[in-house]
C-alpha cells in the first residue's frame, strides 16, 4: 500500500512539472502580443475589427469621414500630424500629439491600423507619415490598410457613419529622434561629404530643378542626393503596393536595403512612403525620415544641386503661374 501511495505521488508530482512551463507559456504569451504586419490587407483587417486591443485610424478628412467609413474607426484628420502651409513638413508638439492619440483611445497596446482614402499613391504616402509619426512617438504596434478606405469597399467592405464611443487613454507621447532627421543633421552630412545616402522620392522634374511647391523658395534637391521616386513601390493601379518581395528587390537594386539613408521630399510625405517599404517591409533599420524636407532646406542658404540660374527660375516661375 505504502509503495502504491508513492507511485500516486510521483505521478502528481509530474503531472504539476509538466503543467507549469505550458501555464508559464500561456502567462508569457498574454504579456507579450504577436507581432503585427505593417501593411494589412482589406480580409486582414476584417479578421481584426471588433477586437478590443484594435483602433483603426481613419485619417481622411471630418466630412469624408462622416459621410462614411470603416465600421469602428476613429477620426484623425491627416492635417492634425502636419505643420503650417508655409512649413507643413513641421513636426507638431509632443503635448499636441498626445492630446490627439489619448482622445483616440490609443496607447502602448493598442494595435493601430492606419486607413486612408484610397484614391492614388500620394494617398497612401499620408498614411505612412502618421505611421512614422506615431512610431517615432513610441507605439511598436502599427499597420497601414493598404487601398485605403477604397480598397475596403472593392474588396466587400461595408462603410459606417455611426461615431465610436472611446474611452480616452493614458499615453505620453514623447519623440525618438534616433528617427528623425533635422535640417542641422542634413547640413552636417552635406558639410562631410559622407554619411547616409540622401534619398529624394520626388518626381524626377523636383529632382532635377524643373518643379517646386508654392512653400518651397528655391528649385533643386540636396546636393548629393539621388533619386528614388515614390511611384516606384506601387502596382499599374497607383494605388496598392507591389508585393513585398519586389519592394525589397527595388531596395536592393536602388543600393538602399541596408545602407544608412534619410528619405526626404518636399514635405515629409511621399518621403513617408520610401521610409516605410525601405524600414517596414525591406528591414532597413538605418533609414531616417527628414520631415521638413526641401520646403525647410530650401529657405536657408544652404547649398542646392540642380539649382537654375536666377534667369531660368524666373522663366519657371512664370509658367507655374500660368499654369494656376
Amino acid at each position: 500500500m505504502l509503495r502504491n501511495i508513492r507511485l500516486t505521488a510521483a505521478l502528481l508530482v509530474g503531472s504539476l512539472v509538466a503543467v507549469l512551463p505550458s501555464a508559464a507559456f500561456a502567462e508569457a504569451s498574454e504579456a507579450t502580443p504577436a507581432a503585427v504586419s505593417p501593411l494589412l490587407t482589406a480580409s486582414e483587417l476584417q479578421s481584426l475589427l471588433g477586437q478590443p486591443n484594435v483602433r483603426v485610424l481613419d485619417i481622411r478628412a471630418p466630412q469624408d469621414y462622416a459621410a462614411g467609413h470603416i465600421p469602428g474607426a476613429v477620426n484623425t484628420p491627416y492635417g492634425a500630424y502636419r505643420g503650417p502651409a508655409d512649413n507643413a513638413g513641421a513636426l507638431r508638439s509632443e503635448a499636441e500629439l498626445t492630446e490627439l492619440l489619448r482622445k483616440a483611445g490609443i496607447d502602448h497596446d493598442t494595435h493601430v491600423v492606419v486607413t486612408h482614402a484610397g484614391s492614388n499613391a500620394t494617398d497612401f504616402g499620408a498614411a505612412a507619415r502618421v505611421y512614422w509619426t506615431l512610431k517615432v512617438g513610441g507605439l511598436t504596434r502599427l499597420s497601414v490598410l493598404d487601398g485605403g478606405t477604397l480598397g475596403w469597399q472593392a474588396a466587400g467592405g461595408t462603410l459606417d457613419t455611426a461615431v465610436p464611443e472611446v474611452a480616452p487613454s493614458e499615453f505620453t507621447y514623447r519623440y525618438d529622434r534616433s528617427l528623425i532627421a533635422s535640417t542641422e543633421d542634413v547640413a552636417a552630412i552635406v558639410k562631410a561629404g559622407q554619411g547616409p545616402l540622401l534619398l529624394d522620392s520626388r518626381p524626377a522634374s523636383f529632382f532635377n530643378g524643373e518643379q517646386r511647391v508654392d512653400a518651397a523658395a528655391r528649385y533643386g534637391t540636396l546636393p548629393g542626393a539621388k533619386v528614388l521616386e515614390f511611384s516606384t513601390f506601387f502596382n499599374a493601379d497607383g494605388k496598392t503596393l507591389k508585393p513585398a518581395e519586389e519592394l525589397r528587390a527595388i531596395a536592393e537594386q536602388a543600393g538602399v536595403a541596408d545602407a544608412p539613408t534619410v528619405s526626404f521630399c518636399n514635405t515629409g510625405h511621399w518621403a513617408a512612403t520610401n521610409w516605410f517599404v525601405l524600414s517596414e517591409i525591406a528591414g532597413n533599420s538605418q533609414v531616417q525620415l527628414y520631415p521638413e524636407s526641401m520646403v525647410a532646406w530650401s529657405k536657408t542658404d544652404l547649398p542646392m544641386d540642380n539649382q537654375p540660374s536666377r534667369l531660368e527660375a524666373l522663366v519657371l516661375d512664370a509658367k507655374r503661374a500660368l499654369k494656376k
